[in-house]
Formats: C-alpha cells, structure tokens, sequence
C-alpha cells in the first residue's frame, strides 16, 4: 500500500488531504496521457504544440516534485527507489529529462516511456489493492491451475495432430503448430485460421472447448471468492486503524486535561 511508501498522511490517502491529493495526481495522469494522444495527431497548428509542450513542462514538474517528497519521506530510501511502484515514478519523469538538450534523433524512443505514467495509477486505486491481495490468496490455487491449464495445452495440440494431420499436413504440421489451435481452443477465441475436418477432430474439438469453458470459469470463482474475502480485511484493517486513531486522540486529550 502506498502508506508503506510513505509515512506521510498526505501519501496515505486516508484523511481528506491525503485523497484530495491522489485524486490531483490521477487527475493529471490521465490528462497527460490524452496531450500525450494529442501530440501523436498530424498537421496540428504551432500553438497547440506550444500549448502541449507548456503542459509536458508542468506535469513532469509535478511529478518530479511528488517523486523526490517520496525519496524524502521514505524511511528505507534505497528500497523505495528500486521498488516497482519507485521504478514507475521514475520512469514517467525520466524522457523528459533525457531529451533536454539532445539532438540524437535515436533518444526520441525514451518518449514511448511516458506511457509508464498509466502505471502511476495503480498506486491511487483501493481496488488494486484489493486485486493485489486476492491474488495473494488465491496464488496457490492459481499456480495449480496454471500447471494443469499447460498439461491440457500439450494434451489438446499431441491429440489434434493425430486426428488432422493425414487430413491437413499443410495446417496441423507438427505439435509445436498445432500448440496455436490448442490455445485459441482451450481460451474459446476460436480465429478459425486452423479447424478439424475430420469427425474424430470434430468430438476431440467439442471436449476441448467443454474443458476450455471450465478453464475460464475456474479462476472467475477463485478471484470472485477472493475479491469478496481481500475486501473485508481491508475494511477490518480501516477500521481498526480508525478505532487506533480515536484511542490515541482521547488519550491526548485526557492527558492535555490533566495538564
């Protein structure tokens, strides 16, 4: 969470300064990213130019300044700086930075990165939270069901290619190419570049696509049950905070009382 970032109650957007302040930042994310669109649109007049290269200048300068009271007020500096959400603030002021002054046209690619800023905002949303810790739940569960998700991929793409093959050499050339139509199967998207013919491909394509339902419907009941359960210990954890926060506030005020 970002008050592990930061202990300050500006960055832990608990009281109506700390959400005022992350409601500015993802304000400003989101609008950068559309002058960012803007910019990539042909024939625009100078002005508009002038006008997004203006606003460029103010939000790296804001989010320049968000970074460094960051660094400031983290309490392990070194583990903030080469933390995920670190790396993101300063990968979304470092194109600017690196363009200044230089005339290398190759340095233009540095700008793709200011598409790092979308990133910024997962660091304001509850709801990533709560994502971030269901999958903490249910990581386990996920991992088993990878594994056996990929045993079905090399099942499917071996049994196709026994029952296509001799009927589309051309298509189904070798299990590595029949992997393709394992997975466009098993994840029911179905292109339809490679398709059995053959009655026997025909069922095994039917059982494949029963199965390939399940796979889909097994991880929804999972991250559902986990949603639900990452969304009452967050609420338990504010509310103990809260609870926290008036006990130490009447403790202050009867010790104020009796001075």
């Amino acid at each position: 969470m970002i008050a592990e970032e930061s202990p300050t109650r500006l960055f832990g957007g608990i009281d109506l300064s700390g959400k005022a302040f992350s409601l500015s930042i993802q304000t400003l994310i989101v609008l950068s990213l559309v002058a960012f669109s803007i910019d990539t649109i042909p024939d625009l007049s100078s002005q508009t130019k002038d006008l997004l290269d203006k606003f460029e200048i103010f939000t790296v300068g804001v989010f320049t300044i968000e970074y460094l009271i960051r660094l400031i007020a983290a309490e392990r500096k070194l583990k903030f700086v080469f933390s995920f959400f670190g790396l993101v603030d300063l990968m979304a002021i470092l194109p600017f930075y690196l363009m200044t002054g230089l005339d290398l046209r190759a340095v233009r690619i540095f700008r793709l990165l200011r598409l790092v800023r979308i990133l910024k905002l997962l660091k304001y949303s509850e709801a990533i939270s709560r994502f971030h810790r269901a999958l903490l739940i249910i990581k386990e569960e996920l991992l088993l069901f990878g594994f056996v998700a990929c045993i079905l991929l090399y099942v499917s793409a071996v049994g196709i290619y026994y029952f296509e093959h001799q009927a589309q050499p051309q298509q189904f050339k070798s299990v590595f190419h029949c992997l393709w139509w394992a997975v466009t199967t098993l994840t029911t998207v179905g292109y339809g570049d490679m398709y059995p013919i053959t009655a026997g491909g025909k069922l095994f394509t039917f059982l494949i696509l029963m199965l390939g339902l399940g796979i889909v419907a097994v991880p929804t009941g999972l991250f559902a049950s986990a949603l639900s359960q990452a969304r009452e210990e967050l609420r338990n954890e504010r509310e103990k905070m809260r609870s926290e926060c008036d006990e130490q506030c009447d403790s202050d005020i009867r010790l104020s009382g009796r001075d």
